[in-house]
């Protein structure tokens, strides 16, 4: 029964998140928001309820490892998705169709966030102050200081033709509607990934940060396709950092939810090799978006992607028989 719910709710999450894409792509066309904006912020913060609601659950459930794992491994997952995307559409050559520097500073501001928390999980015990990690304090502070490099310098996006014409107040109203229905599906499919985690009895460090994670992201990755069809790069590209800088942020509130004390001191140690699986992949994407524009050759051009879903690939294999 478990495995029913699961499919039915993710045939919802997809369903939703082709809508939310829709709506966001009349946004950005029908508003001065450039595509990167519409992408960074508000579909990402769309997609990103369903690790919101996870991680919450497993704070209340007394389950750490889920919470932050849920959490990171959403990060990586979401760069596998980007990096898979491109080697499948390579001819279209994704990454020279963007505006580079719009999503540069999104991506060096996730890089530091998780540069943070590797630091914080290679140290015992992290400093505490009410019960959080003074990490997450760290992260807060930094966010407010980056924020005008995240909201300034975007372009619009090439002019693109609709795919489905909406007027601007539906397009808003649907936009809402396709938020409730990710959160909730997305909420019902991330239990009943759990529930089947616990049947499979693997361990939560890889529940959270791979099963979980993968189940949560599926919003993610029919928002990067979507997008894609659309010919809107820039919302590609920038739902998925976008996403990655929301879900940074909510580990700070599972922190706040978590009041047995910092919840990095309270996780297993495979958590570190996700985080610094999250670096790796975050340079690649990094210099897949400061690269010259003009490469010739596909094979050199595909070499970046290659490797993030190599490694993706490697470490799960790694933390699974850890």
């Amino acid at each position: 029964m478990i495995f029913i719910i699961f499919f039915i709710a993710a045939i919802l999450v997809v369903t939703a998140a082709i809508h939310l894409n829709h709506c966001g792509d009349v946004i950005s066309k029908k508003t001065s928001l450039s595509g990167a904006v519409v992408g960074t912020f508000l579909i990402a913060g769309a997609t990103s309820l369903p690790e919101l609601t996870t991680s919450i659950t497993a704070v209340y459930i007394d389950n750490p490892d889920i919470a932050v794992g849920n959490m990171l491994g959403s990060n990586v997952f979401n760069l596998l998705i980007l990096a898979m995307v491109d080697l499948f559409y390579r001819k279209q050559r994704l990454f020279q169709r963007i505006n580079q520097h719009a999503n540069l500073p999104s991506a060096w501001i996730s890089l530091t966030f998780l540069i943070i928390i590797s630091l914080s999980l290679l140290v015992p015990e992290s400093i505490q102050l009410f019960n959080i990690g003074i990490e997450m304090y760290m992260i807060v502070i930094f966010y407010i200081f980056s924020m005008k490099f995240i909201a300034s310098d975007y372009e619009d996006d090439d002019g693109s033709p609709l795919t489905k014409d909406l007027p601007l107040s539906s397009a808003i109203k649907g936009f809402l509607i396709a938020v409730v229905v990710v959160f909730v599906s997305g909420s019902i499919l991330s239990i009943a990934g759990d529930h089947m985690a616990e049947i499979t009895g693997m361990n939560a460090s890889f529940v959270g940060s791979f099963l979980i994670a993968a189940s949560t992201s599926l919003p993610e990755f029919v928002s990067v396709l979507a997008a894609f069809k659309l010919a809107n790069y820039n919302m590609a590209v920038g739902s998925i950092i976008g996403s990655n800088l929301y879900n940074l942020k909510l580990l700070v509130l599972t922190d706040v939810l978590y009041r047995k004390g910092a919840i990095l001191n309270s996780i297993q140690g495979t958590h570190l090799y996700v985080a610094i699986l999250g670096i790796t992949m975050t340079l690649f994407l990094i210099y897949t978006l400061i690269r010259p524009n003009r490469i010739g050759r596909l094979g050199h051009y595909i070499m970046p992607s290659l490797f993030i879903i190599t490694l993706y690939f490697v470490t799960s294999y790694m933390i699974f028989f850890k």
